[in-house]
C-alpha cells in the first residue's frame, strides 16, 4: 500500500468509525446499504445521507439515487483535492470522463483533417473533426458535407481557414448537425478571399437543441462568391448564431438567407460587420425567424460603407411571439444601397426594434418599409429616401396564431385531470445531456458567481466567446437571479444539496416525485385513475429543473399555493397503462409574466386561471409525506 492509498484508507476508517453504519452482509437493496456496493462511494454516501437528514416513512426513489456520482472512493477524493488547491483544470480531461460531466471534445486532439486535395470530397456521416487549411487555393471543384453530425449528443466541429483563396470551388453542407443535443460549430475565415464559387447550407442545425454556430471572417474579401442559407437553425431550441465580418470587403457575393430560424424557440442571431465596406452585395432575408419564439437579432454595423449593395428583408420575424431586433449604424455612411423590408415585424405579440443610426449618411440609396410591425423604435435614422408603406401601430392579436409555437398539451387546466378525459401528452423527454451530480466534497470546492466566471471557464476548459463559456455564464447568471416576490430558490449541485433545501423549506417529512417514464410522450393519452396528493389540499412544494451545465445542476425554488396530482395514463385504444404521470398546479398566477406561454396557450392572464404541466423526464418535485 502506497503513502496516498494509506492516507484515504485511514481518512474513510476515521469517518466510519464514528458513524453509526454497519457493513456487515454489505449489498444496496431498495437503498441501503449493505455489502456488495462499497461503503465509501458518493452513491452509499447520499443512502447514509438521506437516512439521517429524511424520516424514515419517506422512500427512497431509485431515480433520484441514479443521479449520485459514478465516481470510484479513490477518484473523489483525489478530485476534491484538485479542486480545493485550485487545481482541478489541470486534470480537466480526466475529471470530465470520470465524472461522466458534459465537456465538449478537445478539437486540438480530435482527428485534423487539414490536407490540400485535387479530388472532389463527400464527407458523409461524420462528426466531431477539425477542418484546417482543407480546401485552401483549390481551382474548381465541390467537397460536400451529408449528414454530418446528424443525431450526435454534443456536435462540436471546427472549420478553419477552409477553402481559402479558392477559385470556382463549391461546398455543400446538407443535413448538418440536424437532430443533435448541443451544436458547437466554428467557421473562422471560411472562403477568405475566394474567387467564384458557392458555399449552400441546407438543413443546418434543423431540429437542433441548444444551436451554438460562429461564422468569423467568412467569405472576407470574396469576390463573386454566393452564400445560401437554407432552413438554418430551423426549429431549433435557444442557442446562439454569429456572423461577424461576414462578407466584409466582399466584392458582388450575394448572400441568400431563407427560412432562417423558423419555428426557433429563442435564438439569439448576431451579424456584426456583416457586409461592410462591401462592393454589389446583394443579400436577401426571406422568412427569417418567421413563427419563432422570442427570436433575438442585432445587426450591428451591416452594410456600413458598402457601395450598390442591395438588401431584402422579406416576411422576416412574421408571426413571431414578441422577438428583439437591434439595427446599429446599418448601411451607414453607405453610397446607392437600396434596404427592403417586406412584412417586417408582423408580430403578433408586442416586439421591441431599436434603429439607431440607420442608414445615416446614405448617398444616393433609398430605404422602403412595407406593412412594417408594432413597437418600434428609430434613432437618427436619415428621413431622406425612407418610406413607410402600411406601417402598422395596432397589431391584431391572435390566440390560435401565436399557438403555433406553444406545444400542445404542455399547460392545460385543472379540470383537465379527470378519469377519462383524452388529451395531448407534450414532450416530456429530457433533452438535456445526460449528467450526474458531483459529490459535496467536490462542489463545494468549486467557483460558482458571476465575479468567478473566468476561474469557472478555465476549470471546465471553455474558452472566452465559445458555446460553453455562453453556457457556464448562462446559467450562473439565472442562479443569481433576486428571487420573485414569494419565491425561495437556490441553485444546487449535489444530491446532497437538493436535500438541504428541500428540507429547509419543507420540513424533514417529504418525498421527491417525478413523472414515471416517457412512454406517451407527444401523444394523446387517456387520464386513468388520479390521486391528490396531501389530500388534493391546497399546498406547499419544491420544484427543482434542470439546468444546462457541465455536471447535473437544478433550478430548486418553493411553489408556494399548488396542488399536485400523481395520475395513471392510458393508452387511448387499448386502455392499459403505460405511465405514471405526475402534475402540479399552480394556484396564484397573478405574478406571472402576460405572455408566458400558458396565458397563450390556455388564452387568460395573470391571476384569473390556475396552470397545470406535467412534471417532465428528470425533472422533480418535492412534497410533504402524506
Amino acid at each position: 500500500m502506497n503513502n496516498i492509498e494509506a492516507t484515504l484508507f485511514l481518512c474513510f476508517f476515521c469517518i466510519f468509525s464514528s458513524s453509526h453504519v454497519h457493513f456487515a452482509g454489505a449489498k444496496q437493496t431498495a437503498g441501503n446499504i449493505t455489502a456488495s456496493e462499497n461503503p465509501f462511494t458518493p452513491k452509499a454516501s447520499l443512502i447514509r445521507y438521506w437516512n439521517n437528514h429524511i424520516n424514515g416513512d419517506s422512500p427512497k426513489p431509485s431515480f433520484f439515487l441514479s443521479k449520485a456520482s459514478p465516481l470510484t472512493a479513490v477518484d473523489s477524493t483525489r478530485f476534491a483535492s484538485l479542486a480545493s488547491n485550485h487545481a482541478l483544470h489541470t486534470r480537466h480531461s480526466d475529471f470530465c470522463s470520470a465524472a461522466k460531466l458534459f465537456c465538449f471534445p478537445e478539437l486540438a486532439n480530435a482527428h485534423s483533417i487539414s490536407d490540400k486535395h485535387g479530388d472532389d470530397v463527400t464527407f458523409a456521416a461524420y462528426s466531431g473533426k477539425n477542418f484546417t487549411n482543407y480546401g485552401s487555393d483549390r481551382l474548381s471543384g465541390a467537397d460536400s458535407f451529408k449528414n454530418y453530425s446528424g443525431g450526435d449528443n454534443i456536435a462540436v466541429d471546427s472549420f478553419r481557414r477552409y477553402s481559402r483563396n479558392s477559385a470556382g470551388h463549391d461546398d455543400g453542407f446538407t443535413n448538418y448537425a440536424g437532430e443533435v443535443n448541443v451544436a458547437d460549430q466554428s467557421f473562422t475565415t471560411y472562403a477568405t478571399g475566394t474567387t467564384g464559387g458557392s458555399g449552400e447550407f441546407t438543413n443546418y442545425n434543423t431540429n437542433a437543441n441548444e444551436p451554438n454556430g460562429r461564422f468569423t471572417s467568412y467569405s472576407d474579401k470574396a469576390n463573386g462568391r454566393s452564400q445560401t442559407f437554407t432552413t438554418y437553425s430551423d426549429n431549433g431550441n435557444t442557442g446562439d448564431q454569429t456572423f461577424t465580418s461576414y462578407s466584409k470587403n466582399g466584392n458582388g457575393a450575394p448572400n441568400e438567407f431563407s427560412g432562417y430560424g423558423t419555428g426557433s424557440n429563442v435564438v439569439n442571431t448576431g451579424f456584426t460587420k456583416y457586409g461592410e465596406t462591401a462592393n454589389g452585395a446583394n443579400d436577401s432575408f426571406t422568412s427569417y425567424g418567421e413563427n419563432g419564439n422570442v427570436p433575438v437579432n442585432d445587426f450591428k454595423g451591416y452594410g456600413d460603407g458598402g457601395n450598390g449593395a442591395v438588401y431584402g428583408f422579406k416576411n422576416y420575424r412574421d408571426q413571431s411571439n414578441i422577438g428583439v431586433d437591434s439595427f446599429s449604424s446599418y448601411a451607414k455612411n453607405s453610397n446607392n444601397e437600396k434596404v427592403n423590408f417586406v412584412n417586417y415585424g408582423k408580430s403578433f405579440n408586442l416586439g421591441s426594434d431599436n434603429f439607431t443610426g440607420y442608414g445615416q449618411g446614405n448617398v444616393g440609396g433609398n430605404v422602403s418599409f412595407k406593412t412594417y410591425g408594432q413597437g418600434q423604435s428609430f434613432k437618427v435614422y436619415t428621413k431622406d429616401g425612407v418610406v413607410f408603406a402600411h406601417y402598422s401601430n395596432n397589431v391584431s392579436s391572435s390566440g390560435k396564431t401565436v399557438n403555433k409555437w406553444v406545444e400542445e398539451g404542455k399547460f392545460f387546466r385543472e379540470s383537465m385531470l379527470k378519469e377519462g378525459t383524452l388529451m395531448q401528452m407534450p414532450d416530456i423527454k429530457d433533452k438535456m445531456p445526460k449528467r450526474t451530480f458531483l459529490p459535496r466534497s467536490i462542489v463545494s470546492n468549486l467557483p460558482f458567481s458571476s465575479s468567478e466566471i473566468g476561474e469557472i471557464w478555465r476549470v471546465f476548459g471553455a474558452g472566452e466567446n465559445s458555446s460553453m463559456a455562453g453556457i457556464i455564464s448562462s446559467a450562473v447568471s439565472e442562479c443569481e437571479r433576486p428571487a420573485s416576490k414569494g419565491e425561495t430558490k437556490r441553485c444546487v449541485g449535489s444530491a446532497e444539496d437538493m436535500i438541504d433545501f428541500a428540507t429547509s423549506v419543507l420540513g424533514r417529512g417529504v418525498v421527491v416525485r417525478t413523472t414515471e417514464n416517457v412512454v406517451g410522450s407527444k401523444k394523446k393519452i387517456v387520464i386513468g385513475k388520479v390521486n391528490g396528493i396531501n389530500g388534493g389540499n391546497v399546498t406547499r412544494a419544491v420544484s427543482c429543473h434542470q439546468s444546462l451545465y457541465p455536471y447535473l445542476l437544478y433550478y430548486c425554488h418553493s411553489v408556494p399555493r399548488v396542488r399536485v396530482y400523481e395520475a395513471d395514463l392510458l393508452d387511448p385504444k387499448s386502455l392499459e397503462k403505460i405511465n405514471h404521470g405526475v402534475a402540479i398546479c399552480h394556484i396564484d398566477t397573478s405574478a406571472w409574466s402576460p405572455s408566458h406561454g400558458a396565458f397563450l396557450a390556455l388564452g387568460s392572464g395573470p391571476g384569473r386561471i390556475e396552470v397545470c404541466h406535467w412534471i417532465f423526464e428528470n425533472d422533480m418535485t418535492w412534497n410533504f409525506v402524506d
